[in-house]
């Protein structure tokens, strides 16, 4: 079994935060207070921390030919949980996307479905799907 992970990162409004975790990523909210919030994603705890000053990401890095904002975050979901997350999201307007769903490594070892989207305070995110978790660390 593998445990939750913690992190804790920046946002600059804890109310649109709450309604894009709560409402477009299906999170349910954990304790909270006037300065921050956790969020359950797919298990793991999330803690959004006010900063006002929170800057969108970057978008410098370079995976499979393609650009990814560094830093990220997110979750290795099933194929089956990825498709309906994929779902769900192309289906909610207003999404920021920075990748739409897309099949990464095809034929080769860790093939993956992988999508990115950020949050409202710019925090990229990025959710990949696998159709076993053994291809998670393929070389």
């Amino acid at each position: 079994m593998v445990t939750p992970f913690h992190l804790a990162f920046p946002v600059r409004d804890l109310e649109e935060t709450r309604a894009f975790y709560r409402d477009v990523l299906g999170c349910e909210i954990g304790r909270s207070s006037e300065s921050w919030v956790d969020f359950s994603l797919f298990g793991h705890q999330l803690s959004a921390h006010l900063r006002p000053g929170a800057n969108d990401a970057d978008r410098d890095g370079a995976v499979d030919g393609k650009l990814v904002p560094i830093p990220h975050f997110g979750v290795v979901l099933s194929m089956e949980d990825w498709q309906a997350l994929a779902g769900r999201l192309e289906a909610s307007p207003g999404v920021d996307w920075l990748e739409r769903p897309m099949v990464r490594f095809e034929g080769e070892p860790g093939e993956q479905a992988t999508l990115f989207i950020c949050d409202p305070s710019g925090n990229a995110l990025e959710f990949k799907g696998f159709r076993s978790m053994e291809q998670v660390f393929a070389h």
